[in-house]
C-alpha cells in the first residue's frame, strides 16, 4: 500500500473515539502478498467495522405515574410535557427513548416540538408506545352521567363544561354526525345576504332558537363548502360573512355548482334536526349535549368523548434550526376539533383542503351572475388561498418518522407535512425534507389522511431553499374511511415536493379521490398557462401572480404498488389517482385501482398542465367512466397544455380512454390492453396481488 492508502486509513482512525477503538477486534496476521501473489485486478482491502450503535437512554411514562417521579421504569413520569423537558437535558450526547405504557394521555394543550426537543449532534429521540398495546394521546374528555329527556324520540342528555362547541363527537370509538337535515335547492333562493326561503315549508325555521349556529353546507362537483347562518328573520336566512360572499365565488360555488343534478344542501346543527340515529347537538350555553343511540347502544355503558384541542401536535424549528431526527411509533392520535368553519369565515372550499378567507377585493356586485364560474375577483386569490391545520403538524423539520401509529377520530386533515405557514400553530410552514410515514392506519377522519406541501407561492417557487419539501415517503399505510366532515379532500395530497414516493398503500371508502399530486392547474409551470392567460380568467393581470420562467419544486413523483378503490363515493371530479401540472420525472406504475363507479368515475386523471407524467403497468378494474382522462384542453387549441405524457402496458376491464394522444402534443398512448372479466394476464394478476400494504399483499378487495 503507498503512503496515500495509509494516510486515508489514518484519516478515519482519527475520527473514532478511544472507547471505540478499543471495541474494534484483534488485527489479524496478515501475510505479505507481492504484486506476482495477487491475482489479476484485485485490490488489497481492509475492512473497518461499523461503528457501534449506540445504546439509548430510556424515559418511563405511565398514566399512573407522577411528574415527582425521575422517569426510570420504578418511578415513571405523567405527562408528555414532563418528558419533553427531561429529554431536553440528555438528547445532545444520547440517543432518548421515550416509553410510553398503555393507556391514554389525554392532553390539556397541543404537544409543540421545536429544534431542543429533537436528536441533537447527529442522535435521535423517539417517543414509543408498547408493541401491541393502545397508548392513545386524546384532546378529548370522557362524557358520562347520560339520562334518557325525550323517550318518544329516543334522545338523551349529558352534562359537558358551558362553552364546549365542538364540531366532531366520538361515540363507541367512531366519528358520529351533527345533527342535520337536507333541504331541496328549489325551496331556496341564493343572494349575496344569503338565502330566500321560497317553499312555506320551511319558514318554521325563523322560530328556531340559537340561530347563529346553524350552518349551511353545500356540495356539487368537487367542493364541500360549510357557511353560518346569522338570523333567520321571516323567509330570509341572513348569513354570516365573509363566509357566505366567499361561497359565492369561484368554480362550483353553492349558489351555480357545477351540476345541478348532483348538487345537494343541508342544514346543520339544531336540535330541531335531531332526528336519525347517530347524530348529535351539543348546547354550549346550557352546557348540554345531546344524542340519539344507535340500535343496541346502551349509554350507560358507551365511551363518548368530546374533543376541546384543535390539534395535537406541532413539530416546528426554524429554516436555520430545524426540528432532527425525532420519531413517533406505536402511537395513537385522536380527539381534535378544528372550529374555524364555526366562524364568520365559515369554509369555502376550494378543493382537497384550500379554502377562501378574508374580505375579496373588487367583490362583484353580483356574484352568482358575474362570478360562479370564475372572475378576476377570485383569480386574484389563487394564489393566497389557506389550508386546513392538520391534529398532527409538521414543518421546518428534517428526518421525522412516524411508524406503526394510528390516527383515527380527528376533526380534520389528520397529518400536515410542509403546510401553509397558515396551516401550523407555530406560525412557520413548509421547509420539510426527509419525512417518513409508514406502517400506520388512518380511519374514521373528519378530514383526509395526509396532505403534503404548501399552496402559496413560496411553496412552489420558494424564496429561500430551505422551503423546499424534498425526500417524503409515504409507503404501507392503511387509508378507510376518512374525509367525513371535508368530503372534497383526498385520502392523499401532495401539492409541491421534490422526490416524493407514495408506494403500497391501501386506500378505499372515501368520498373523493384516493391519491392526488400537484397543484397550480400549469399556471405556476415555466411560462405559465394558456388557460390562464385568457380574459376571461384573467389571472396573470392580477397582483402576485407572477409567470415564472423557471420550474416548481414538484418533480420525481413516484405512485407505485398502491392499491386504490371504493372511491369517489360522492364527487364525480377528480380521480382515484389524481395529478396537476408538471412534474418532471413523474411515475405512476403498477397500482391497482378497482371499483371506481358511476358512468364518469375515474381511475387515473392527468388533470390541468400535467406533463412529463408515465403511466404504466397499472390494473384498472371495475372502472365505470374512465380508465385514463387526459385534459388536455382541447378549447384552447392549437395552444397546448398537458403534453410529453406516456400512458404503455396497462390493463383495464372497464372505461375508455380521453384526451388528445397525438403527436401534436407529444403524448403517446400505447399497448394497452383492453382485458374481458377478470381474465388477467399473468403480469397483471402478479401486479394486482402486490399492491396495498405489504404484509397483506395476498388479501383482495
Amino acid at each position: 500500500m503507498n503512503w496515500r492508502g495509509w494516510a486515508s486509513i489514518g484519516a478515519v482512525l482519527a475520527c473514532w473515539s478511544l472507547p471505540a477503538l478499543a471495541q474494534l477486534p484483534p488485527m489479524p496476521n496478515i501475510p505479505q502478498i507481492g504484486a506476482r501473489d495477487r491475482p489479476a485486478g484485485e485490490h488489497f482491502k481492509i475492512v473497518i467495522p461499523n461503528r457501534p450503535a449506540p445504546v439509548p437512554l430510556i424515559l418511563h411514562v405511565s398514566p399512573s405515574g407522577s411528574d415527582e417521579g425521575d422517569g426510570s421504569a420504578a418511578r415513571p413520569f405523567a405527562s408528555l410535557a414532563r418528558a419533553q423537558q427531561a429529554v431536553r437535558t440528555l438528547n445532545h450526547d444520547h440517543d432518548v427513548t421515550v416509553s410510553l405504557a398503555e393507556g391514554v394521555y389525554r392532553l390539556t394543550a397541543p404537544l409543540r416540538f421545536n429544534a431542543r426537543d429533537g436528536g441533537q449532534n447527529g442522535y435521535t429521540v423517539r417517543w414509543e408506545g408498547a408493541p401491541g398495546l393502545r397508548t392513545m394521546l386524546s384532546g378529548g374528555a370522557p362524557v358520562t352521567g347520560w339520562s334518557q329527556v325525550d323517550k318518544q324520540r329516543d334522545i338523551w342528555m349529558a352534562r359537558v363544561p358551558v362553552g364546549m362547541d365542538p364540531r366532531q363527537l366520538s361515540v363507541a370509538g367512531r366519528l358520529v354526525q351533527r345533527a342535520s337535515v337536507e333541504i331541496p335547492r328549489s325551496a331556496v333562493a341564493f343572494h349575496p345576504w344569503g338565502l330566500e326561503i321560497r317553499d312555506p315549508a320551511w319558514r318554521f325555521l325563523a322560530t328556531l332558537p340559537d340561530q347563529s349556529r346553524m350552518e349551511i353546507e353545500g356540495m356539487s362537483w368537487f367542493t364541500h363548502r360549510h357557511a353560518m347562518v346569522d338570523h333567520i328573520d321571516g323567509d330570509r336566512i341572513v348569513m354570516q360573512q365573509p363566509g357566505w360572499r366567499n361561497n359565492l365565488v369561484g368554480y362550483d360555488t353553492l349558489a351555480r355548482p357545477v351540476s345541478a343534478d348532483v348538487a345537494r344542501l343541508f342544514l346543520v346543527n339544531a336540535l330541531a334536526f335531531l332526528r336519525d340515529p347517530g347524530h348529535w347537538f351539543v348546547d354550549p350555553k346550557a352546557g348540554r349535549l345531546y344524542y340519539k343511540p344507535l340500535p343496541g347502544e346502551d349509554m350507560n355503558r358507551i365511551e363518548v368523548v368530546l374533543p376541546h384541542l384543535e390539534h395535537l401536535v406541532s413539530i416546528a424549528g426554524t429554516y436555520d434550526d430545524p426540528v432532527r431526527d425525532l420519531e413517533f411509533r406505536r402511537l395513537h392520535f385522536s380527539h381534535t376539533s378544528w372550529r374555524r368553519p364555526s366562524g364568520p369565515d365559515g369554509y369555502a372550499s376550494q378543493q382537497s383542503g384550500a379554502y377562501l378567507s378574508g374580505d375579496l377585493v373588487d367583490y362583484p356586485a353580483d356574484p352568482v351572475r358575474d362570478c360562479s364560474w370564475g372572475c378576476w375577483s377570485f383569480e386574484r386569490m389563487r394564489n393566497r388561498w389557506s389550508q386546513q391545520p392538520a391534529a398532527v403538524q409538521v414543518a421546518a423539520a428534517r428526518r421525522i418518522l412516524f411508524d406503526e401509529d394510528r390516527f383515527s377520530q380527528l376533526g380534520q386533515i389528520a397529518l400536515g407535512i410542509g403546510n401553509n405557514p397558515d396551516a401550523n400553530d407555530s406560525g412557520i410552514g413548509l421547509g420539510s425534507s426527509a419525512i417518513e410515514v409508514t406502517n400506520s392506519e388512518f380511519v374514521d377522519l373528519a378530514g383526509g389522511a395526509i396532505m403534503a406541501g404548501g399552496i402559496q407561492p413560496d411553496a412552489h417557487h420558494p424564496s429561500r431553499p430551505e422551503m423546499g419539501l424534498r425526500d417524503i415517503i409515504i409507503r404501507n399505510n392503511r387509508i378507510k374511511s376518512v374525509s367525513h366532515d371535508y368530503k372534497e379532500q383526498s385520502a392523499i395530497l401532495v401539492t409541491y415536493a421534490s422526490g416524493t414516493i407514495i408506494m403500497n398503500n391501501d386506500v378505499s371508502d372515501t368520498p373523493y379521490d384516493g391519491i392526488d399530486v400537484g397543484w397550480g392547474w400549469g399556471a405556476n409551470d415555466p411560462g405559465g398557462s394558456a388557460e390562464y392567460w385568457r380574459k376571461q380568467r384573467g389571472y396573470y393581470d392580477q397582483p402576485g401572480n407572477s409567470v415564472y420562467d423557471t420550474p416548481t419544486t414538484l418533480r420525481d413523483t413516484v405512485v407505485k404498488g398502491n392499491r386504490v378503490g371504493r372511491v369517489k363515493q360522492w364527487f364525480p371530479d377528480g380521480g382515484a389517482i389524481y395529478h396537476l401540472s408538471a412534474d418532471p420525472g413523474a411515475l405512476i406504475a403498477e397500482n391497482y385501482v378497482y371499483d371506481v363507479a358511476g358512468s364518469g368515475g375515474i381511475a387515473i386523471y392527468l388533470d390541468e398542465g400535467s406533463r412529463y407524467v408515465t403511466v404504466r403497468n397499472n390494473v384498472l378494474d371495475r372502472i365505470g367512466g374512465v380508465w385514463l382522462n387526459l385534459n388536455t384542453q382541447s378549447h384552447i387549441a392549437p395552444k397546448r397544455t398537458a403534453l410529453d405524457n406516456v400512458a404503455t402496458g396497462n390493463w383495464y376491464n372497464g372505461g375508455k380512454l380521453n384526451g388528445e394522444w397525438s403527436d401534436y402534443l407529444n403524448n403517446r398512448a400505447a399497448d394497452n390492453v383492453l382485458v374481458t372479466g377478470k381474465d388477467w394476464p399473468i403480469e397483471a394478476q402478479r401486479i394486482i396481488d402486490a399492491s396495498g400494504v405489504e404484509q397483506a399483499a395476498s388479501r383482495h378487495p
